[in-house]
């Protein structure tokens, strides 16, 4: 039986690599792992050979304290691999495939799995709508920042690139696939983007910029994309986008020059629920960025809010935060007409789309967030430099695939 690696949590700050098992056929106890999933048979399943796998301002949530993620916890929801086994269920992957898996496990038979609602598939999560790997109320399936990974439901979960050859000369590109690039994807089709947009984006971390680069694709006029980290908003600027330094102070102003209006069409929110407010030195105050969206979209407008909020953050700046209740000024929103889309992203709606984009040179959206591959033994220093505000995405390269 081959060895496997892992990136595990082991604590507020604190990752570690260990051993774990060998991927079965079986879902297993141990941490994290909810007790009805305990011993789930998974005939339909595929173990893959890592060939990347992302670091997430998502797991970062995980790894700073902020919710009820259990020690011991293997992270690692963005997965790229090649198929080494099969289960006896599996009747259209094949051994030698190379896939990505998107991060959001679903069964393809439940009525939102038909309805393209995977993100919040109604049988792999015993406690709630959805489920992905290596996440904290996610139903206990181990995550894939590991040299191998199952994946449940094979035939209907991986999306199988089409020529090997190919996908590993865009390996870098097609990491991207399994979360944040679809995810920033959605947050711009939720907020309406198209032709001719004024686009704000809350955030420039890799969903942010991801979501620039969809605004781009999707042919928004202008991407405006704010933050208060100097080095990533010149990662914004880098491939053709506006900015706004929250250091300065809020957005309504310097979207007015840049616009000659205070207000723009959409907007997204990339940040999520550990948002600080504006200005020099500015503390956590989780609702900015909603209320702030609200303000500056024009009426009639939408918000993609790909950005992740809990219900269960042990750090949270009072009480209601930490139940993940934030002072919204939903009046605003109601006034203005706004829309808001919320949740996963549903990934399979999007990922084809976005593989075939990558494969004929539309999109380059490696070089857009500045991905970095890593090996799997420096992972802890990835995830403090990543949590440091590097404007870097950082990549895993477990086995060797990657340059």
């Amino acid at each position: 039986m081959e060895g496997n690696k892992a990136v595990a949590y082991k604590g507020p700050g604190k990752v570690e690599i260990i051993d774990i098992d060998y991927p079965s056929f079986e879902l297993k106890d141990g941490p994290g792992v909810n007790p009805a999933n305990v011993g789930r048979q998974v005939p339909h399943g595929a173990i893959l050979k890592t060939v990347a796998t992302n670091i997430c301002g998502s797991d970062q949530h995980m790894v700073r304290g902020r919710t009820t993620a259990p020690p011991d916890l293997v992270l690692g929801h963005e997965i790229t691999g090649e198929v080494v086994e099969v289960g006896p269920g599996v009747e259209f992957i094949k051994v030698g495939d190379v896939c990505s898996v998107p991060f959001n496990i679903a069964c393809g038979r439940c009525r939102n799995c038909k309805e393209r609602k995977t993100g919040v598939c109604l049988n792999v999560n015993p406690d709630r709508p959805g489920s992905a790997y290596g996440y904290v109320d996610m139903g206990g399936w181990v995550g894939g920042q590991a040299n191998y990974v199952l994946v449940p439901y094979a035939d209907w979960n991986l999306l199988k690139f089409p020529d090997k050859d190919q996908a590993m000369e865009k390996i870098l590109d097609l990491a991207m696939l399994s979360d944040i690039f679809p995810t920033g994807y959605h947050g711009a089709v939720s907020a309406n983007v198209g032709v001719g947009s004024t686009v704000y984006i809350a955030g420039a971390g890799p969903v942010g910029l991801a979501a620039a680069t969809s605004a781009h694709l999707l042919g928004a006029a202008v991407v405006i994309v704010g933050d208060l980290n100097s080095e990533r908003l010149a990662q914004a600027r880098s491939f053709g986008c506006e900015t706004v330094d929250l250091t300065k102070g809020g957005p309504v102003e310097q979207i007015e020059q840049i616009l000659g209006v205070p207000e723009v069409d959409c907007a997204v929110d990339a940040v999520g629920f550990e948002a600080k407010g504006h200005g020099q030195g500015a503390k956590e105050a989780p609702a900015t960025v909603l209320n702030s969206l609200m303000d500056i979209t024009a009426a009639g407008g939408a918000l993609g809010i790909p950005g992740l909020y809990v219900t269960g953050d042990p750090g949270g700046i009072d009480e209601a935060a930490k139940k993940g209740s934030l002072s919204l000024s939903l009046g605003t929103g109601w006034a203005k007409s706004l829309s808001f889309t919320t949740g996963q992203c549903p990934v399979m709606k999007y990922n084809r789309k976005l593989m075939m984009a990558i494969l004929h040179d539309r999109v380059h959206i490696a070089k857009n967030v500045n991905a970095k591959p890593i090996l799997l033994d420096d992972a802890p220093k990835g995830y403090a430099e990543f949590d440091a505000g590097a404007a870097t995405k950082y990549v895993l390269n477990p086995n060797g695939y990657l340059s």
